[in-house]
């Protein structure tokens, strides 16, 4: 008679281990946020949630395939900042082997596109544009401060570079005031993909 009760016993813990590991999981898959689709040739995102670290910025290029002549549309809108922008600072990555022209760039009032529109440089903001030599950063000074209202961007028309992968482009903005530092914005994160054969 003790037999039976032993194995009951012993078959409660293994039922509430049972149904603790369930419900773990039931609130795992609850609690997992879905992805965001984004406005992007792109199909793949690494970072998949934003935290005080990371900021991530909406962009559109016209072509994403390696040595292909492609338009940047990189997009702060009016949530991305929160002061106005006396210098924007872009920071590149080492490896973006691309030749980047400042007669080529331009900051602009950007419409920004979706599926009916495309995403287009609306007014050209009169702007000082200089390319470190290493190709490292873009600085852009504005004629004067751009305020925190309304969609603006940088517009680019270069080649893509030749190697695939992802690269991060970071905004950096200097606000109009005493002190001349550039505070973080965000983050672009290009794709440049292998060509379609």
């Amino acid at each position: 008679m003790g037999f039976p009760r032993l194995r009951h016993q012993l078959a409660l813990p293994a039922l509430a281990a049972s149904a603790a590991l369930f419900s773990g999981a039931v609130a795992l898959s609850t609690s997992s946020q879905p992805s965001l689709a984004q406005g992007t040739p792109s199909l793949m995102e690494f970072r998949w949630d934003n935290t005080k670290d990371y900021r991530k910025l909406y962009f559109f290029m016209t072509d994403t395939q390696r040595l292909k002549r492609s338009e940047y549309y990189l997009i702060l809108r009016p949530k991305d900042r929160k002061t106005a922008i006396l210098k924007l600072s872009i920071s590149i990555p080492s490896y973006f082997d691309a030749k980047i022209d400042p007669k080529r760039v331009k900051l602009c009032k950007m419409s920004e596109g979706g599926m009916m529109s495309r995403t287009k440089c609306q007014e050209i903001i009169p702007a000082t544009i200089e390319v470190a030599a290493n190709g490292g950063a873009i600085e852009i000074f504005p004629d004067t401060p751009v305020p925190d209202t309304g969609t603006i961007g940088v517009y680019m028309n270069i080649f893509n570079p030749f190697n695939i992968g992802m690269y991060q482009f970071n905004a950096l903005a200097q606000a109009p005031g005493d002190v001349p530092m550039a505070g973080y914005l965000g983050s672009w994160l290009i794709q440049i993909d292998p060509p379609n054969n």
